[in-house]
């Protein structure tokens, strides 16, 4: 069994149905890349897999390390080590990266909290690991970042929560290069380093050149509709989506 595993899942949005059957699986170790045009509900099933309020289920499963988080809070998905990296993270001003860092590893330890050495030292290995300077971790949390610190932020983040599976939503969404290589070093030190699964969300091409996906999947309107390997980035790139949504038109018809 994966450790995320999807199945048959339908999600409406108010009076619509935007998810119409999707499975899907991603274990830790895997790096997977989920694309599509906009509005083929790529987002709406990374608010789903996080439990966002505003997304009602209506069949289908939602399983994580074996146990079902369906119904779950958002907050005992994250417990339980799934981590979302939103297209536009949130700031918190008058709390510090550190602060806030030290205060999502407790929630994950319930009543065992990290100590200020062990905490330390796993922040001066996680900046060191991502060529993070340690003065950014004094800052308040996102409070005046341009678009990459903002996502440096968040790769600090999954740094220190180690997460089993990461899923990146449209995360390089308008970051210039040097953001975007931010972005995705980090990624591929975490997968190398600790082992961590990530499902990649987006519907340009080229994080893709620098993160390499083991598994692809194509999703045009609410369910996918082709998978494969990184060989499938690349027929993308050079024929776009149409030709899939002719097939797609062919099937139904």
């Amino acid at each position: 069994m994966a450790d995320l595993e999807i199945k048959n899942l339908h999600v409406r949005v108010e009076d619509r149905e935007i998810l119409k059957g999707v499975d899907l699986a991603v274990s830790k170790g895997e790096v997977h890349a989920l694309m599509g045009p906009n509005g083929s509900g790529k987002s709406t099933l990374a608010n789903t897999i996080m439990g966002h309020p505003g997304y009602e289920i209506t069949d289908g499963q939602i399983t994580f390390r074996g146990e079902d988080i369906t119904a779950a809070e958002p907050e005992d998905r994250a417990q339980a080590g799934l981590f979302l990296a939103f297209q536009y993270p949130a700031a918190i001003p008058g709390v510090s990266v550190a602060n806030f860092l030290r205060m999502a590893i407790n929630t994950r330890r319930d009543d065992d909290p990290i100590g200020v050495k062990e905490f330390g030292v796993d922040l001066k290995h996680a900046t060191e690991l991502l060529h993070v300077d340690r003065e950014f971790t004094s800052r308040h949390l996102n409070d005046g970042f341009s678009g990459g610190e903002k996502k440096r932020c968040e790769i600090l983040q999954m740094a220190m929560l180690k997460p089993e599976v990461a899923v990146l939503d449209e995360t390089d969404s308008g970051l210039d290069i040097d953001a975007l290589r931010t972005v995705a070093e980090g990624v591929n030190t975490l997968h190398n380093e600790v082992g961590m699964g990530a499902l990649i969300i987006t519907h340009y091409q080229r994080i893709l050149h620098y993160i390499e996906p083991q598994f692809v999947h194509v999703m045009l309107e609410g369910r996918i509709v082709r998978e494969g390997g990184s060989e499938l980035v690349e027929q993308l790139e050079r024929e776009g989506y149409d030709f899939l949504r002719e097939e797609a038109l062919a099937s139904d018809g």
